[in-house]
């Protein structure tokens, strides 16, 4: 007896698959939107965009979800017809790919929110449907020298890749990897052949070629590789790895009058059998199955301090627990590497969260008119995908504030003696290894502090901390309409509340008056759902804060420490410490929080840090360091500012998790007079 397959059971395979096929083709998209710039060809390009949309079509219909396949089958026809080209397309026909690759991006957007998802947009279709891709290259000035049944399977947007590549001065070159039991022994396939290869190589084409069974080809199979290089056949050789004398040129040679046959739809840019080799050893997995092994993983943690608290009552009663402790003591390193392991598997790199942003920013080009280019440095940091996704809206904000408020007009860079073109650069790179550090500049005119001053309705702002203060104030905007970009008074105010929302910091360096832009610097945390964390008590109370958000912890010596001269606001007592040299601002989380104590000897005092200034807060006494699962107060009616979650020490009580960050913003208005 047979069922019916339900094809709704594959939609979250299809949105894994489609998210990363739709990351392929922004990237390829770029490449092919600055060739066409330069009025060139970009032929691999073209290729692998038509590949990642042809997959995409196939994954779309197996789920019935047609808008996106009538939208991926309207653009393969233009790709199809620029691969017959010889990969060149026009500016217009990227500007309507573009147009595709966002309205399937929405459609898939739609469909994982499990919303209705919307038709094919008509008049996309009708545009792609009419465009002329691009120009048909001429006769090739010259061909290659490859026997015919080699040639034949090249199209032509492949012998075009490989005649620019010797046109621009690298040597094209045929290597010929042969398969056999002894090299399969050795880990040597065409798999890793291809691999170590793409390191030292373009490789153009990848051809399997049938031989007559011999020693030297025992299985009868050869794949014969396309290669253009710069480096020497050595390198090549030892790469495939083959004798150095087995390179060889491919040197050009007059044009034959009969041209190779076109690609059949639906082909390959390398025909080779089996699985696509960078599939290989990748299995993936849903974002929800990693959430829901995290929070198994965050059970096991509240056992493990479950377990140590009945270890700690059998010792008090005299029980001889040192077996039980060393079985905790390994229990504890098995559970922090299990965690080690998961946040591996979550984590993805800082390159592609921002794979995204030359895209965006040549969508602002196109919306303000202005010239701009954009310098990303991702470094090689990783951080949690939940962080990302959560943060990624803030670095939108920046750039898009960069280009429209940062960056002048054309004309006016001219008169200050700029280059028309204004540059937007994004830095990347890990602080600690908590914390990551994310840096948006521009090389623009900077902010007018007077302008933002007046439409707040506030005082001058004098220090870069006062200005973001002003600028992230909810509704303010320095535009007098709203423009399709901004002018709405969203832009910083979301930024400095998500980023806060992470337990992490926004930070502005905008000197007034130079005209040298403005930079805005991220601290956001890696990860935020299991965390390093410093426990310690006011009162009877039991906190705790993430490591990463703690600059140093100090003794509190009441010899130098100094009540405010000004008067206190309501019950928060604020007093100097001294810390260097260097006076900072003391608060009592008791005072804060009304708790009784506050003058116990042998306190600490835990340092952070907030727009750039430190502020201390008193406590008791320190427990210790652990790790600890955050669970967020997401309910209006309990959350608070400061107490971002709550947490399990195994006791079985809530235990608040403080943003001691945010809780020092309790110096600002009035409290921060009390300083002066």
């Amino acid at each position: 007896m047979s069922r019916s397959v339900d094809f709704r059971e594959f939609v979250s395979g299809f949105l894994l698959e489609a998210e990363e096929h739709l990351r392929s083709a922004s990237g390829n998209l770029l490449a092919v939107d600055e060739a066409a710039r330069k009025g060139e060809a970009r032929p691999r390009a073209v290729r692998e965009l038509f590949r990642s949309l042809h997959t995409i079509k196939g994954l779309a219909a197996m789920v019935g979800v047609d808008p996106i396949v009538d939208v991926a089958h309207a653009m393969e026809a233009v790709l199809r017809a620029a691969d017959r080209a010889g990969g060149k397309l026009s500016l217009a026909a990227v500007e309507q790919l573009i147009a595709g690759s966002e309205a399937i991006e929405q459609r898939v957007r739609a469909l994982a929110g499990g919303g209705p998802v919307p038709a094919a947009p008509a008049e996309l279709l009708q545009a792609l449907v009419e465009l002329d891709p691009g120009e048909s290259p001429g006769p090739s000035r010259a061909a290659l020298a490859l026997a015919p049944e080699l040639l034949a399977k090249l199209t032509a947007s492949e012998r075009a890749q490989l005649t620019a590549g010797i046109e621009q001065g690298k040597r094209a070159v045929r290597a010929d990897f042969i398969p056999s039991p002894a090299r399969a022994a050795e880990g040597l396939s065409i798999t890793t052949a291809r691999e170590r290869v793409s390191a030292v190589a373009e490789i153009v084409k990848i051809l399997p070629v049938s031989a007559p069974r011999t020693e030297e080809t025992p299985g009868g199979l050869k794949f014969t590789l396309l290669l253009l290089s710069a480096a020497s056949d050595e390198a090549i050789a030892a790469a495939v790895p083959i004798p150095p004398g087995a390179v060889q040129p491919l040197t050009t040679a007059a044009p034959e009058e009969a041209a190779p046959p076109d690609v059949a739809e639906g082909a390959g840019p390398e025909d080779l059998p089996g699985e696509d080799p960078r599939r290989g050893g990748v299995v993936r997995v849903g974002v929800a199955r990693l959430d829901d092994a995290m929070e198994k993983l965050a059970a096991l943690i509240v056992t493990r301090y479950r377990l140590g608290r009945a270890i700690a009552a059998l010792a008090a009663e005299g029980v001889d627990v040192r077996a039980l402790r060393q079985i905790e003591g390994e229990h504890g390193r098995q559970v922090r590497d299990l965690r080690a392991a998961l946040l591996t598997l979550r984590m993805i790199s800082t390159r592609e969260l921002l794979e995204p942003v030359p895209l965006i920013v040549r969508g602002l080009r196109a919306s303000t008119g202005k010239s701009v280019r954009v310098e990303i440095d991702a470094g090689r940091g990783e951080l949690d995908k939940a962080v990302a996704e959560r943060i990624f809206p803030a670095i939108v904000h920046l750039i898009r504030n960069a280009v429209d408020h940062g960056i002048e007009p054309p004309e006016e860079r001219r008169r200050g003696g700029k280059p028309e073109e204004g540059l937007v650069t994004i830095t990347c790179f890990e602080r600690s290894n908590t914390q990551i550090e994310i840096r948006v500049a521009d090389d623009g005119g900077g902010i007018d502090r007077e302008a933002v001053a007046r439409r707040a309705g506030r005082e001058v702002p004098r220090s870069d901390a006062a200005l973001l203060e002003l600028l992230a104030l909810p509704g303010l905007s320095t535009r007098d309409q709203a423009t399709k970009t901004s002018g709405r008074g969203l832009g910083m105010d979301i930024v400095k509340r998500l980023t806060e929302e992470l337990g992490g910091e926004v930070l502005l360096r905008a000197s007034p008056g130079n005209g040298r832009g403005t930079e805005i610097t991220l601290r956001i945390p890696l990860t935020v759902t299991i965390v390093d964390a410093f426990t310690f008590e006011c009162g009877a109370q039991a906190f705790v804060v993430p490591v990463a958000m703690v600059e140093e912890v100090v003794d509190v010596d009441s010899q130098e420490v100094v009540r405010s001269p000004g008067p206190s606001a309501g019950r928060l007592l604020v007093s100097l410490l001294s810390r260097r040299g260097e006076a900072v601002p003391l608060i009592g989380l008791h005072s804060l929080f009304a708790l009784p104590g506050g003058e116990a000897a042998g306190r600490k005092a835990l340092v952070v840090r907030r727009n750039g200034e430190p502020f201390a807060f008193a406590v008791d006494r320190m427990r210790g360091q652990q790790e600890i699962v955050v669970r967020p107060l997401s309910d209006p009616l309990v959350k608070v500012t400061g107490v971002p979650g709550v947490t399990d020490l195994g006791d079985g009580k809530p235990t608040l998790v403080l943003d001691l960050v945010a809780l020092s913003g309790t110096l600002s208005g009035k409290r921060a007079e009390a300083l002066t």
